[in-house]
Order: structure tokens, then sequence, then C-alpha cells
């Protein structure tokens, strides 16, 4: 169990390491929300996911980085604001800050209300891309945090099923540990092809990696 003196030892560490992040200082100067948006901008450099026309949908959403990556990856000529050549749809639990161009719905996906807003701002399109960068609230309990990242990875994997083109792409923030093996499987057995990426911009120190399911296994 950490002392209150480890505790802020630990945080002023943090703080310091995030201070001096590279990624940091980039997302500060080149106006992201936070330094996540270059883990999905490699993603998408490496696997050419995102093109101009597309309905990408972004779970998970706040702070918006994401979103404002897809955003400019929309834009004919690369900008946060103006002309758009595709469709962004976010969703959170939490609330954001809005993006141009991009549909913000705040609640969760699963209740019928907001799946209702989904549907209207959808139009009857299916969705070339769905990016998710949702966690969970992590315990430090290893086997209650694997089953609650399962738990997100499933959510989205479904929200996939249900939404995208046969040939699109899904995204998935997952972490090592418990449950990983389980997400894995769950996307072997949904997309014809799986690829697992650990961007630059993920720390070291992170178990987190990227799971990326592209086409469909099974057309709905």
């Amino acid at each position: 169990m950490k002392t209150r003196t480890q505790s802020k030892k630990v945080n002023k560490a943090w703080l310091n390491d995030h201070v001096n992040d590279t990624y940091v200082k980039l997302a500060q100067k080149e106006g992201f929300r936070a330094r996540a948006a270059y883990k999905l901008k490699e993603i998408d450099e490496t696997l050419g996911l995102i093109r101009p026309g597309d309905v990408v949908v972004d779970l998970g959403s706040a702070p918006g980085a994401w979103s404002q990556y897809v955003r400019r990856k929309l834009s004919p000529d690369g900008a946060a604001a103006g002309a758009l050549n595709g469709s962004i749809l976010a969703l959170d639990l939490l609330p954001m800050d809005p993006v141009e161009g991009v549909t913000f719905i705040q609640g969760d996906f699963r209740e019928a209300e907001v799946a209702a807003q989904l549907e209207t701002a959808l139009a009857g399109r299916q969705v070339d891309a769905v990016v998710s960068d949702m966690a969970p609230n992590l315990s430090g309990i290893a086997s209650a945090d694997g089953a609650r990242i399962a738990h997100l990875i499933e959510l989205a994997v479904e929200f996939a099923q249900a939404h995208l083109k046969p040939e699109g792409a899904l995204v998935c923030k997952v972490f090592h540990g418990g449950g990983y093996d389980e997400s894995v499987k769950r996307f072997r057995e949904t997309f014809r092809v799986v690829k697992t990426l650990k961007p630059k911009a993920s720390r070291d120190k992170s178990s987190e990696t990227f799971l990326v399911g592209l086409g469909l296994k099974t057309a709905r």
C-alpha cells in the first residue's frame, strides 16, 4: 500500500513525464485536445483506414482528440474547420466540447433513446470505420478490470457488426492482461483480418495496445 508521500512522488513523476512528453507538446502546438490523436494517426497511416467521403463513428470520444484527427483527415485540405468530405458521429457518456463538423451524442449507445439518435444521425447509411478509445475506470483488481475491458470490446464489436459496411474497419483500445486473449479471439471470430499495433505515442510503460479488425466475416 502506498503512503501519501509515495503517492505524491508518483504523481509528481507522472506530471513531469507528461509536461516533457513529445506528443503532449506536439498536441498543444497542433491544436489537438490530447496526445491520443497521434495514436489514431499512426494506426490510420499504417493501414489506410480513413478515406475521403467515409462515415466514421468515434466511440468513447471525449475529450475529442480522435474526432479532431478524423475531422482533419476528411477535410479536403486537412483543416480543423471548413469543408468536410465525409461524416463523423461521436458518442460518449461524458460531455465533449464541440468539434466543427462532428455530430456528438452524449449517452450510452445501448439505451433505446441514444440508439434512436444514432440511427437518425446515420440516416440509413452504413459506417466505413468505427474507432473506439473506450476504457473503463480501473480498480486495480486485475480480474475485475480485465472483465470490464473485455466487456467494452464486446460492445464495440457488436456495434461494428450492426453498423459497419462489409469491408469496414474497427479500431479498439485493449490492455494486456485479463481479458486480452478473449478480446483477440472475438476479433478473429468477427473480422477477416486482425492486426495488433502499439503506436509510438503509446507510452512504453503502458500495457495498452490497439486491435484493428478489417472486413466483417459475416456481412449483415
